[in-house]
């Protein structure tokens, strides 16, 4: 695996790349030689954020971790990461068609999905065309997390969704 890491408003210290470099060791299990990771860590106030970026072709394994120690944040995050390989290997590989950034091993013990993902209902409604602000307010009048509207400013589908900390987030497509 090649492990790339940076930093945002932190320098990479010897024992923070040891650190970083030795938890995402352990992911060697599932990966081959040629598999890039990324990792950029990042300080904002008190929070110690982690993130780390496996781009494979047709998925993205992805994991963000904030603590207010940064040592936490790198445990925490190979944590999820192997979490999240093992229930939903089976989708990866199939998805990938070679299996290229996986090793044989971990495709070996490929066993019977655990859950499998079903979708139980279907919704159609009319897309309104609105401000993404005001679409933020109509999200939050209805209670959910998240709104799909058609972008008055740009006339493409997007969606706002509720961040952590009473922020809001905006999805436009790139096509």
């Amino acid at each position: 695996m090649r492990i790339t890491i940076s930093g945002k408003n932190i320098e990479i210290t010897p024992g923070l790349k040891e650190a970083v470099e030795g938890k995402l060791a352990k992911l060697e299990k599932f990966f081959t030689p040629e598999t890039n990771i990324h990792a950029t860590l990042s300080v904002e106030k008190e929070r110690q954020k982690i993130e780390v970026t496996i781009p494979m072709k047709g998925h993205i394994i992805r994991s963000e971790q904030v603590s207010n120690d940064m040592y936490v944040s790198i445990d925490l995050v190979e944590e999820v990461i192997e979490r999240q390989l093992k229930k939903y290997k089976t989708k990866l590989i199939d998805a990938q068609r070679g299996h290229a950034h996986f090793k044989q091993e971990f495709i070996e013990k490929l066993a019977p999905e655990e859950e499998e993902i079903k979708i139980i209902r279907s919704k159609r409604f009319d897309i309104t065309s609105m401000e993404a602000e005001d679409a933020c307010v109509q999200m939050e009048l209805l209670g959910h997390s998240f709104f799909v509207f058609l972008n008055a400013e740009t006339d493409e589908i997007n969606v706002v969704y509720k961040r952590k900390g009473n922020t809001y987030g905006l999805i436009e497509p790139e096509l």
